[in-house]
């Protein structure tokens, strides 16, 4: 089953572990580019790194995912792009809290909120980002 395959509000565990699997993806090949960008000293500080960014993207998707879900949920709404705004900003706040930063947190749940509630807009309405245009 896909994130996609159920409406906005069910299927909380599932979503959530989609989410979250996709963020410690994410997590594990940036983790990997900047170990290979910039060199650790040693096997240690590349374990170190590689665990900090898959764990902090898999706690991004997994924040997303029970946020938007229950959003849906307590605000009793369907294919409503401002549930993934709320996710969004939700992990947004959580980037904030690690770097013990107010204006990190602030411009990261505004960026993810938007994009988040864009992605859904676009998924609602059909919207492609290649291939030839409808006509």
């Amino acid at each position: 089953m896909g994130y996609w395959d159920s409406a906005d509000g069910e299927e909380c565990f599932s979503k959530t572990w989609e989410t979250t699997r996709a963020g410690a993806g994410l997590g594990l090949v940036g983790s990997a580019y900047h170990i290979v960008a910039l060199p650790p000293t040693n096997a240690v500080e590349a374990l170190l790194r590689a665990t900090n960014g898959t764990l902090t993207m898999a706690a991004l998707g997994a924040i997303f995912g029970v946020t938007t879900c229950l959003s849906a949920q307590i605000r009793e709404t369907e294919n409503d792009p401002l549930n993934y705004f709320i996710g969004g900003c939700a992990s947004g706040v959580f980037l904030g809290v690690r770097a013990h930063s107010y204006m990190t947190g602030t411009s990261a749940c505004l960026g993810l909120g938007v994009i988040a509630a864009l992605t859904k807009m676009g998924k609602m309405e059909g919207w492609r980002l290649s291939g030839p245009p409808k006509l």
